[in-house]
């Protein structure tokens, strides 16, 4: 059995960040390892107005978009680690968390982080896998 497998970078138009130094996805074989999303406007590279669910909101639109370059969704994610920089919007995070996942929910590790980029409220990384 052949265990090589080759990278493969994924970037998106609805990607924030363009031109940063890091991919905003890489592909290896089946899994999709995606890079922490922060809640950006992707048409206009600014953090989108609003409150703590709005943020985790566009954070989720974002990885979306990201796995939706590679013919996947929210359904093929299998583990998500977040950061948020304030634990006391840990209920708030499950609240709008779940509505994005449905079926078997992904594993999940969640770190309150003493700073985030550009000083948003959350971030979100995730691994996914194509079936």
């Amino acid at each position: 059995m052949d265990t090589t497998f080759s990278k493969k970078a994924i970037h998106t138009e609805a990607g924030p960040l363009q031109g940063a130094p890091y991919t905003p996805a890489v592909r290896v074989g089946p899994f999709v390892f995606v890079s922490g999303q922060i809640p950006l406007d992707p048409a206009t590279s600014q953090v989108v107005e609003g409150d703590f669910e709005t943020q985790v909101r566009q954070c989720l639109r974002n990885l979306a978009a990201i796995l939706k370059q590679e013919g996947l969704g929210l359904d093929n994610v299998v583990k998500t680690t977040i950061f948020l920089k304030d634990l006391n919007n840990f209920a708030a995070l499950n609240g709008v968390y779940g509505a994005y996942f449905t079926g078997v929910k992904p594993a999940r590790s969640t770190i309150e982080v003493a700073r985030l980029p550009l000083d948003v409220m959350v971030e979100i990384e995730a691994i996914a896998v194509a079936e």
